[in-house]
């Protein structure tokens, strides 16, 4: 099965760009980024926080297969409904340090939208490192998620 979510890493660049087409309204997408409890559904985490807002924090919780626990945390620098949301993310615990994500919500027609992100790392070889790990396969099969939560 072909993944919708489309990931590029140009070489020698610390950055990814993420391109995905939803069959959901704009509205509908920008929401499964808001809500906490949206949010759990499509990631597989908790949510311990969520301030959808400019400055607000986010911290999320998943245990791996092992009970081990994984914090997820970062700041919302930026937060226009249903256009865009810049912010940090890091991965607390582990080798990658805080990347920057601008997240950005197109409208395609009443009931399609894509969104367009880009996540910029400390340097190529974190970025490549990300990429070795089965990221691309998760990122689809959660952004699949978000799609089969409307369809219910």
């Amino acid at each position: 099965m072909e993944s919708k979510t489309k990931i590029s890493a140009e070489e020698g660049k610390q950055e990814l760009w993420i391109k995905r087409e939803f069959d959901i309204s704009l509205e509908l997408l920008f929401l499964a980024y808001q809500e906490p409890n949206l949010v759990e559904q499509w990631m597989g985490t908790k949510v311990i926080k969520l301030e959808s807002k400019k400055y607000g924090i986010f911290q999320y919780e998943t245990t791996d297969p092992k009970g081990n626990k994984h914090g997820f945390s970062g700041v919302i620098h930026e937060f226009v409904p249903n256009k865009k949301i810049t912010r940090t993310f890091e991965m607390e615990n582990s080798v990658f340090p805080v990347q920057l994500e601008y997240l950005e919500f197109e409208k395609l027609s009443d009931t399609k939208s894509r969104l367009n992100m880009q996540i910029i790392f400390k340097s190529v070889e974190f970025r490549n490192q990300l990429m070795a790990l089965p990221f691309a396969f998760g990122l689809n099969m959660a952004h699949n998620r978000i799609e089969e939560i409307y369809k219910k």
